[in-house]
């Protein structure tokens, strides 16, 4: 498998537990077993501990380091400061991912929050993870990432302040509506133009740093010489300053408390977990490494520490190149320095390399984005409606059989999928601005992750005996836990806005999670019943994911899928003809594969035509022997 592949198709798609688990579900235990092994082997075990440094390294490093630093430098008092808290979010990135190989290296799946949620702590709260990154999360990004494409252009052109004005916010909708379009287009053509993406961050990011490392030379040699700023060479890196917004409001540090000044540390720190977005991905590669017990750790343990020192480099030479009240007055500081330094005609160049990393971001956000959703309507966790891929709309039950070309999807886009994520970010985009919204985003996204860390902890001690390959210092958990924490609730008493929006948010998904679950139970007690009367003995049903269960004899089964409809449908048939033997031949077939019905019912298949739908079946060992 290509690493373009991995990434572009296995990003974010795992946040759904199971989402590429078998369609059948298999009765007997030695079959489930040999299921679960095979379920655990997906990937090709090819890649060593150097590759999956590079993976990381390329997700990590995104548009975040040439946009968030101006957030950052808004809400801390001093240059010093902001540095510090770019330390502190590589930090907490960097013991975030370690505990995420623990979970990752011990739970079987593809990786993500949301399986090892449901494990720890219920299956709402992985729904709520979800839900969140469907709703809030990646829709957040989605506008976010579109406001800076908007306002690199406007820097380059020497035009400040337009973020709020309405032409700023719909040229933005325009940029995120010419992406989404693309990816609905063709799923090829998207992930052909993401490769060629993947070079501008680096060579934009060392351009940065070059320049930088230029201007120091030059000024320490000849402090006289006025060339890029000169407050990095005449002012005190940890002296305090008043900060300066984008509005043209004024922060002064000496009138604020101790409380009110970490308010603003955390927003600051908000910022700084923006650019390192993607060290959550790290655990997604372990299925394909040699020895990911040894590797990943190995991986993690050099690439973050690596992106944190070209995160610090580069903000350095921010505050070289730039007049240290311009840094937090600009959300495009990589153009704004490069401009005043080269001129106008070098920061075109610059806010288009900075456009291409935006948009090379936005193509890859847009895509998880839509197979996220898709994953979720798959699980029953969204309506149906939002799986389809190819066509808008929703298709038709009346024969789900048909083989129609001209019902042949013409794309293998999740249109449906993306025409939400657009209305989302859309609405995100008209009523946020780009510094609202990296908040919204850090609280949505650090909530689940500082819940997912606190689970590991706990599962180490109700499950210790759970094999983990790799299973870092007590001390790593335990510091992303107490740092993230505050943050959070730091952050949702300095943000309520954005803290109140979230938990709407949550109400609403927690509010449909019990609205679907309590519709589901009553059309399996209604399937339930029809089955009695038709075979003679009770189906056991459950409503949930493709998984392991146990009734209350303590026998095992595994869930498989039903359409409510079709199974309806096909009984009442088989009880008109008066055999009903066929019927529960068939969900023999269903379970135990081709031929396992022996002469009950051979031909139930080819009538019956079953799709994955609404409910998941658990159908009783002892059916085997009917």
């Amino acid at each position: 498998m290509s690493l373009d592949n991995d990434l572009d198709d296995g990003v974010q798609r795992p946040l759904l537990a199971d989402s590429g688990a078998p369609e059948y579900g298999i009765a007997d235990r030695t079959a489930i077993a040999s299921s679960e092994q095979s379920e655990r082997g997906t990937f090709t075990r090819n890649l060593g501990a150097i590759d999956a440094f590079a993976i990381i390294i390329s997700i990590v490093i995104g548009s975040g380091i040439f946009t968030s630093p101006g957030s950052i430098d808004a809400n801390v008092p001093s240059p010093g400061i902001a540095l510090v808290l770019w330390l502190i979010g590589g930090v907490l990135a960097w013991t975030g991912a370690s505990t995420l190989a623990e979970l990752g290296t011990a739970i079987p799946g593809e990786g993500g929050v949301q399986p090892y949620l449901k494990r720890i702590f219920g299956d709402i709260f992985g729904f709520l993870a979800a839900w969140t990154w469907i709703v809030a999360v990646m829709p957040a990004t989605l506008a976010i990432l579109s406001i800076v494409f908007i306002e690199s252009i406007f820097s380059a052109a020497g035009v400040a302040d337009q973020a709020r004005r309405i032409e700023h916010k719909l040229l933005s909708v325009l940029v995120l509506l010419v992406v989404n379009g693309a990816n609905s287009i063709s799923t090829k053509a998207s992930t052909q133009l993401n490769k060629f993406f993947v070079v501008t961050k680096f060579v934009t990011i060392l351009g940065v740093v070059v320049a930088g490392i230029a201007v120091l030379i030059i000024g320490a040699a000849n402090p006289e010489r006025d060339i890029g700023g000169r407050d990095w060479l005449t002012k005190p890196w940890f002296g305090f300053r008043d900060s300066v917004l984008p509005d043209g409001n004024v922060i002064e540090w000496g009138k604020l408390s101790q409380w009110e000044i970490l308010g603003h540390y955390s927003t600051a720190l908000y910022g700084a977990l923006w650019a390192y977005s993607g060290w959550d991905k790290a655990v997604y590669i372990s299925a394909e490494l040699k020895s990911p017990a040894r590797q990943l750790p190995l991986a993690i343990n050099t690439s973050v520490p690596t992106i944190i020192i070209c995160f610090i480099a580069a903000n350095a030479a921010y505050y070289i190149l730039l007049p240290w009240t311009l840094v937090s007055t600009t959300d495009s500081v990589a153009v704004a320095a490069i401009t005043r330094l080269l001129g106008h005609g070098f920061g075109i160049v610059a806010a288009i390399l900075v456009c291409l990393v935006v948009a090379g971001a936005l193509l890859g956000n847009s895509f998880v984005t839509g197979r996220m959703t898709v994953a979720a309507g798959n699980q029953n966790w969204l309506p149906r409606f939002f799986a389809i891929v190819g066509k808008v709309g929703v298709t038709s039950n009346s024969d789900p059989g048909s083989t129609d070309p001209s019902e042949t999807p013409k794309s293998d886009a999740p249109l449906n999928a993306l025409l939400l994520s657009t209305i989302l970010s859309t609405l995100y985009i008209l009523f946020g601005n780009f510094r609202a919204l990296l908040t919204f985003n850090g609280l949505g996204e650090y909530s689940f992750f500082f819940l997912t860390v606190l689970g590991a902890i706990v599962l180490r001690y109700r499950e210790p005996d759970l094999q983990r390959p790799y299973k870092p210092f007590i001390l790593i958990p335990a510091i992303f836990v107490v740092v993230s924490g505050f943050i959070v609730v730091r952050g949702a008493i300095f943000a309520p806005v954005q803290a109140g929006i979230l938990v709407l948010v949550w109400i609403i998904g927690g509010g449909f999670y019990l609205a679907r679950t309590w519709t589901r139970t009553r059309e399996v007690e209604e399937i339930s019943e029809l089955t009695k009367r038709q075979c003679g003995f009770v189906h056991y049903f459950a409503a949930g994911s493709l998984e392991i269960v146990e009734d209350e004899m303590g026998e095992k089964f595994q869930v498989i899928p039903v359409k409510t409809s079709e199974l309806e449908r096909i009984g009442d048939e088989k009880m008109v003809r008066g055999d009903g033997s066929a019927f529960v031949g068939y969900l023999i077939q269903h379970v135990l594969g081709d031929g396992a019905g022996g002469g009950i019912g051979d031909n139930a298949a080819g009538l019956l035509g079953l799709e994955e739908e609404n409910l998941r079946t658990v159908v009783r060992g002892v059916l085997s022997e009917l």
